[in-house]
């Protein structure tokens, strides 16, 4: 069997979010020093990494991350590479029905969406500008049954975007969202996902270890 490991890692250079609270890991004991064992303590942005949106991340109604159906986030999954027509041109800024209709036979039979634009090669340095999705995707995913939706990218939603109009309109979908993946290695096809929330109450979020597997 082989495993395809699409989350970033998380380290104490990772850029976070303009704003947000940075991931810091830090020994608390040290055999070295004497302790019994190594012991390490974390403080992080649920949104640094490779991460679940919760609809409560984006709508204060919404459910907390602790909620979601685990069964979308495992199962059958289509990957779509579009690095190609994003690198050819540096004005295409957005993620199109044209780029996806191509593959609209495998995204159907599969009802997860994962789109590779390697427009986030550094995870140590922040993106100025990032593509999204069309403002027709959504509905055009949920027609197609879709489930859930991955990008390499921090957001769904332009960087400066305040109305998060892709978000709200996928949570209209039925669509969960998967944000910051990595792609880079991965190439088109169908696969089996697997990126499980960790199960945290009341959250707008949660990181997750997302990988990808063939029989």
């Amino acid at each position: 069997m082989k495993v395809w490991d699409i989350s970033r890692t998380l380290s104490n250079d990772f850029a976070e979010w303009p704003g947000d609270e940075p991931f810091h890991y830090r020994m608390t004991k040290e055999i070295a020093k004497g302790a019994t064992v190594n012991l390490g303590a974390v403080t992080m942005s649920i949104h640094n990494g490779t991460h679940a949106d919760a609809r409560f991340h984006f709508d204060s109604k919404g459910a907390s991350i602790e909620k979601a159906p685990l069964e979308v986030y495992l199962g059958r999954t289509t990957v779509v590479d579009l690095a190609q027509s994003f690198s050819q041109s540096r004005e295409k800024h957005l993620i199109t029905l044209e780029d996806l209709r191509l593959h609209a036979e495998d995204i159907a039979a599969t009802s997860r969406l994962l789109v590779k634009t390697d427009r986030w090669s550094d995870s140590t340095v922040f993106p100025e500008q990032i593509p999204v999705i069309a403002a027709d995707v959504p509905a055009w995913l949920q027609k197609n049954g879709v489930k859930l939706l991955g990008l390499d990218l921090p957001s769904m939603d332009e960087i400066d975007s305040k109305s998060l109009q892709n978000h709200h309109a996928l949570a209209r979908a039925g669509i969960a969202i998967v944000e910051s993946l990595d792609l880079s290695n991965v190439a088109p096809g169908i696969y089996n996902f697997a990126g499980l929330p960790l199960k945290i109450a009341g959250a707008d979020g949660a990181p997750m270890r997302a990988i990808l597997w063939r029989d």
